[in-house]
């Protein structure tokens, strides 16, 4: 699936070292053009938490989306040019209103990738309908989210959802690592319920027992939540949130003495969450994610840290694909290049990428969409493979 990419691409990465800013300065906000053709420039922004506890998710994504942006104007075949413009909005619903706000209202912005985290994405997607934007996420994976009676008509999602990724949660739990009993705990948000509840569903489909309960983001003292799962007698737990909720949990559960596997979801496979967790918490922690390994691809890999001087991390290669894909959609437009044509193209795209075929089936969903483990060993996050 990826050869006709890598080769395709092959020209591009020999002048991608440069363009990128590193993730604390070009992610945060601005616009930038590189040496495309053509008169006109057409901007495609970023929107996502660049500050804030979860902000590494956010600079992830965008820094992938802005190489991809940067890759195709130094390549200098596109009839027109590109900019490039990072929106802040902290990863949550409150920071997404005026972050979507901010974004409609720039005329020259054309296409979205974006926006990063679900709960942020739900509060933005009217706005951007309203004005016909085009928004593809590369990671919101808020099942609910591309429900119709919503109406969020201009918003495709190319990652796949929490029902895929908590089914095959379940069924690790169950059949690989034989839990007989799951603490599955949720961070209060859209995300983090979403998943809890798919992931719950598909332990009791398979005659685990479960025990839930929400712990709102952004708290504190977890020590009180890890000695209700201790006395449980749960032999697993799924954390559903992000890692800056994600770290000190694990850690409270190693100090609680906890001896079952801990398990969580895409928002915490950071390497924050080792920081967060001690090394010794973190050890031997699983990992779900609807995300490849973005080191599989070498030119890609060698390209992203060449210029933001950082690993690719949880999404970058996924929000790289999306705004490939959205440049091609762009380039099939020729001169009529409008937030209406885009949105109404996006539909039609077949996008092969280094991470998956961007293709939309149904309510404008991936027609085929996996989820992969990854586990932490010696303070590394190693990927394990697909959970078939």
């Amino acid at each position: 699936m990826r050869t006709a990419t890598t080769t395709r691409l092959a020209a591009t990465f020999a002048v991608a070292a440069v363009g990128v800013a590193a993730c604390g300065g070009g992610s945060s906000g601005g616009t930038g053009s590189g040496s495309g053709g053509g008169d006109k420039t057409y901007t495609i922004a970023c929107q996502g938490p660049l500050t804030g506890d979860n902000a590494a998710l956010g600079i992830n994504i965008c820094d992938g989306a802005k190489l991809a942006i940067d890759q195709a104007n130094q390549k200098g075949d596109l009839p027109f040019k590109l900019a490039y413009k990072g929106v802040d909005d902290q990863g949550t619903p409150d920071g997404a209103r005026p972050a979507s706000q901010s974004i409609v209202q720039d005329s020259n912005i054309v296409a979205v990738v974006g926006p990063a985290f679900s709960g942020a994405t739900q509060a933005s997607e009217g706005t951007f309908a309203q004005a016909n934007l085009l928004s593809m996420t590369a990671s919101a994976t808020l099942p609910t989210l591309t429900d119709p009676s919503n109406h969020f008509t201009s918003f495709y999602r190319a990652i796949g959802t929490d029902s895929s990724q908590g089914a095959a949660a379940a069924h690790y739990l169950k059949d690989k690592l034989h839990a007989k009993k799951v603490y599955s705990v949720d961070d209060a948000e859209a995300y983090g319920q979403g998943l809890a509840k798919t992931l719950e569903t598909a332990l009791k489909a398979e005659g685990v027992q479960v025990v839930h309960d929400s712990v709102p983001q952004g708290t504190k003292q977890w020590e009180p939540e890890a000695a209700k799962v201790k006395q449980s007698g749960a032999d697993a737990v799924y954390y559903s949130g992000y890692y800056a909720d994600g770290g000190p949990f694990a850690k409270a559960l190693h100090n609680a003495g906890f001896s079952g596997t801990f398990m969580s979801d895409d928002g915490t496979k950071d390497p924050n969450f080792i920081k967060l967790a001690g090394a010794a918490a973190a050890n031997g922690v699983y990992l779900t994610c609807p995300c490849a390994d973005a080191s599989k691809n070498q030119d890609f890999a060698n390209a992203y840290k060449a210029a933001t001087h950082q690993d690719a991390g949880t999404y970058s290669a996924e929000a790289y694909d999306v705004a490939n894909a959205i440049i091609g959609i762009m380039k099939g437009l020729g001169s009529n290049i409008t937030r209406q044509a885009l949105t109404q193209a996006a539909g039609s795209v077949n996008y092969q990428g280094i991470t998956k075929t961007i293709a939309f089936g149904s309510n404008h969903e991936l027609k085929t969409a996996q989820a992969y483990l990854y586990k932490v060993d010696n303070g590394q996050i190693n990927y394990i493979g697909p959970i078939n």
